[in-house]
């Protein structure tokens, strides 16, 4: 086989299937290998007018020889270690120059590694937008060095998505910088998904809207200053029957949340980091929690059910709620970002992080240019006290409030509304209720404190006392 593709792609499932029409599509020949032989020959055959730039091959060592030289090849296969395993098949049969780019949901810490250890070149990069973003357009955040970066940039600028023509695709920085910042993404995306979960838990168990009613509502939202991809998805998923019983199709999913794992890696090093990010880890234990049919159904037979009929709010307290909420669990998002700079030092850009999420993404939406804007004019500042998204929260906050208030009267569950404005309540007390916490530990475990006049390593009263503890 003549080594006629610009780049390989291994793993034709949903999203490497989807990609690899992406790169043909986009005028680039393609080599593509799956360890099911007859999924790549599927592929291939269901090609349609891609298939002349799309080459087939069956082994590995065919795969290698059907891509010019210094070779470029994506792996889209499962996280952890079949990654690992894809690596040590293929570099015994690659050139020194030749590239390995993973395009899966990756953590982070592994891509870390696999730069280290990397016997060749690697690359690790974030793909954000499901199957439509791959197939379409994704919003693409690479990781590593810059000159292996440059060798496949064109490829991934003309497959991304684009923003009135800017390619929602970039270097992120070196190493686990992509898959990082991808990681922060999708955290973000459970908080958005939750907190719009428990508006739309309001409406139908709090104002007994019917699922069309509801559709309605998410329409109008997304003319506004909330319109995003998930709320355009919302209205219509709110909309939409059940094919087989004609029901709204709401009505007949249970409801149990899955997840792949990206939203508890964010939650899990936000604490490695002491980066505080109330709204995500919330939206974590509430898919957790989700999974526990059997309990909840048990907890509601002991205590009955939990949300009560309100009508105390109106539709615009509700959707003032929602535009406070987001930018908060965007707020914490860049400020995880920011922070893991300082532990890896990396330099991401945020303003250029929040305009590769302006398309392609789950979470793209009009708020990120005013984010874009305001992260480069305030370099250093967390999101929620620039200007712009001070004088909206300065404006919603108050309806954010009316809405937890109201809902835990009522027995609705917001852990993600209400974990963001004790977040917000929190970041703006100059003096909270640490020092409690702080004699606390010096009275049983003599762990001392700071003094505000400055001295460090004080104790309390009890320190020459029998009553303190042994530390521990």
């Amino acid at each position: 086989m003549s080594a006629d593709a610009r780049i390989g792609l291994i793993g034709l499932g949903t999203m490497g299937a989807a990609l690899a029409s992406n790169i043909a599509e986009k005028g680039f020949d393609i080599a593509v290998f799956n360890r099911t032989t007859q999924v790549t020959r599927d592929f291939a055959a269901e090609a349609g007018e891609l298939a002349p730039r799309i080459h087939p091959t069956e082994t590995l060592e065919a795969f290698v020889a059907a891509i010019a030289k210094p070779r470029a090849i994506i792996l889209m296969v499962p996280a952890g270690a079949p990654v690992d395993d894809q690596i040590a098949a293929l570099r015994p049969l690659l050139d020194a120059d030749d590239l390995i780019v993973d395009c899966g949901n990756a953590n982070f810490h592994d891509t870390n590694r696999r730069v280290a250890e990397a016997t060749g070149p690697f690359l690790g990069v974030g793909v954000s937008g499901g199957e439509e973003g791959a197939r379409h357009g994704p919003s693409i955040m690479g990781g590593g060095a810059p000159e292996l970066w440059a060798q496949v940039e064109d490829i991934m600028l003309a497959i991304s998505a684009k923003h009135e023509g800017v390619p929602c695709a970039a270097l992120m920085g070196p190493a686990g910088a992509g898959h990082f910042v991808k990681m922060v993404h999708n955290g973000i995306e459970y908080a958005d998904m939750q907190m719009i979960a428990e508006i739309y838990g309001i409406l139908r168990d709090g104002h007994g809207m019917d699922p069309d009613a509801i559709g309605a509502v998410f329409e109008g939202w997304n003319a506004g200053a909330l319109q995003s991809y998930l709320i355009e998805i919302t209205g219509k998923v709110a909309r939409a029957r059940d094919v087989a019983t004609g029901d709204p199709l709401l009505s007949v999913i249970v409801d149990a949340a899955g997840q792949k794992g990206t939203g508890r890696w964010t939650a899990i090093e936000s604490q490695h980091l002491l980066t505080p990010i109330p709204a995500i880890e919330a939206a974590v234990v509430a898919r957790n929690v989700s999974a526990r049919r059997e309990e909840r159904a048990r907890g509601e037979d002991v205590f009955g059910a939990a949300p009560q009929a309100f009508d105390t709010l109106d539709l615009d307290t509700l959707e003032a709620a929602l535009i406070a909420g987001k930018i908060l669990c965007y707020a914490q998002g860049f400020v995880m970002i920011a922070a893991t700079c300082d532990v890896h030092g990396w330099d991401v850009d945020l303003p250029q992080v929040a305009r590769i999420w302006r398309e392609g993404c789950i979470i793209r939406s009009s708020m990120l240019d005013d984010m874009a804007a305001a992260l480069a004019d305030h370099p250093g500042e967390n999101l929620m006290r620039t200007p712009h998204f001070a004088d909206l929260l300065k404006a919603h906050h108050g309806a954010l409030r009316q809405v937890v208030a109201a809902a835990a009267l009522n027995g609705h569950p917001l852990p993600a509304l209400s974990s963001g404005l004790a977040y917000f309540d929190a970041m703006r007390t100059a003096r909270g209720t640490a020092d409690m916490i702080q004699a606390q530990r010096d009275f049983f475990g003599l762990h001392g404190f700071e003094h505000v006049n400055g001295t460090s390593d004080q104790h309390g009263p009890w320190a020459g006392a029998q009553t303190a503890s042994p530390k521990h």
